[in-house]
Order: structure tokens, then sequence, then C-alpha cells
């Protein structure tokens, strides 16, 4: 039985239906926020909202059946069951926050589908190579933010009239969002070789340092891809290595059998 169960939750037709589960799932929370659709098929969608919960319950409890306790040992395991535990707290009262919280079960498309699961995987294993991009980042930004408290700080007290307020404003040139006539021009006005300042400021924060954060998320997802691929190459490789020892096993007892008197 447990053989069974284990077939169809690894089945690409069970994962297919999940996935489509998922979308029609999320697509319903969408639907509750929009009043006039609520008033006309309120009762529907609720319905349909409590369906797919029982899916996913149902889902996770087959599982459980058939791995035991291999279903603890994968971190995107306890990730659904997270997510599909919060649908079953009240919503209601003091957990009336959490029915906010019931799109995260969309976030169930990154466990299910693989090629999510490879991007999210190598964004957590980019995390101590960024750290030191960050530092550099912030490096940057603490001088930056100095330099243009005493430089512009008098001028521009709403800019850059104290650390915080500079950071703030250098965080904002940085997104390039309003950074040329919101602020820079604005300064230049004043001080017009403030541009010596700012342009090299924008390239190394805008293009060289966050450009890093791309480079290191990208290898880390192509490692991330060379891992899973070498674990399906194990996998593969140890099947043929049992598949290979059965064989020998078959061949010794045709040839025993064979050789024994008649």
């Amino acid at each position: 039985m447990r053989e069974k169960v284990d077939l169809i939750v690894g089945a690409r037709w069970f994962e297919y239906f999940i996935i489509s589960i998922i979308v029609l799932n999320a697509v319903l929370l969408g639907l509750e926020t929009v009043p006039s659709v609520m008033a006309r098929f309120g009762g529907v969608i609720g319905m349909l909202d409590s369906a797919a919960i029982a899916i996913f319950i149902v889902e996770i409890a087959m599982k459980l059946f058939a791995w035991r306790g291999r279903f603890f040992r994968h971190g995107w395991n306890w990730f659904d069951l997270i997510v599909v535990g919060i649908a079953l707290v009240p919503a209601a009262g003091p957990f009336a926050v959490l029915r906010a919280l019931r799109i995260l079960r969309a976030l169930r498309l990154v466990s299910v589908v693989p090629r999510m699961r490879q991007v999210v995987q190598g964004l957590f294993s980019a995390i101590p190579s960024m750290g030191t991009v960050i530092l550099l980042l912030l490096l940057v930004f603490y001088i930056g933010a100095v330099m243009t408290t005493m430089l512009f700080g008098e001028a521009f007290p709403q800019w850059f009239g104290t650390i915080p307020a500079s950071l703030y404003s250098l965080f904002q040139i940085m997104t390039l969002e309003s950074w040329s006539m919101g602020i820079v021009r604005p300064v230049m006005a004043e001080y017009p070789y403030a541009w010596v300042f700012f342009v090299p400021f924008i390239l190394v924060t805008s293009f060289v340092v966050l450009n890093l954060f791309i480079a290191v998320i990208v290898n880390a997802m192509h490692e991330a891809a060379d891992e899973e691929a070498g674990s399906e190459r194990e996998a593969i490789l140890e099947e043929l290595r049992l598949l290979r020892i059965e064989i020998a096993a078959m061949r010794q007892e045709r040839e025993a059998g064979n050789g024994a008197p008649r």
C-alpha cells in the first residue's frame, strides 16, 4: 500500500495536478479582494478555497504515509507543512492577520516546480558570498554619507543634514529615482562641482556593486544546478549498481540450477 502511494505522489501527473490547484487557489484568493466578485460568487469561492485546502492536506498526508521519517529530512516539506498549517488556523479574532498570509500558499509553487527550487537554493547559497559585497556597499555608503554631510549638509539639511539623512538620500540616488532633478541638480546649483562626487558614486554603487550581486547569485545558481545534477547522476549510478548486483545474483542462481544433478 505504501509503495502505491509513493508512486502516486512521485508521479508527474500528480505534480501537475497540485500545481494547477496552487495556481487556481492563488487566483481565488486574489478574487476575494474584489468586493463585486465576492458579492456575487462569494459562496462558490469559499467552497473552492476549502476544497483546495482539503487537497493540500490530503497531499501532505499521503507524503507522510509514503515517506514517514524521510518527509522531515527535506526543508521544502517543512515549508509546505507550515504554509498549509497556517490555513488551518482560524482567521478570526486575534488571528485575523493570518487571512492575509493565506496567499503564501502560492509560494508552494517554489517547492513543487524544480526550476524554481534551483533559483531559491541558489539565492540562499549565495548569501555568504553576498555578505562581503554588502559590507563593501555599506562601507561605500558610510564614506559617502560622511562626505556629503560635511560638504552639503549646511546648505541642504533636508537631504544631507545628518548621517542618516545622507544615507537615505544616497540610497535614493543609487536607485536612480529622481536623483538628477530631485537632488543632484539643486545641489549643483549651489556647488557646481558636486558632480565630481555624485557621478562616481552612482557608477560604483548602481553599476559595479549591484552587478557583483548579480554575478554572485548567478554563480550560486549554477552551482546549485550542478549539485542537483550530480545528485541525480549519483542516484542513477546507485540504481545501476543495484541492478547489476541483482542480475549477477539471478545469473548465479540460474547457473546453480543448471549445474544441479537431475
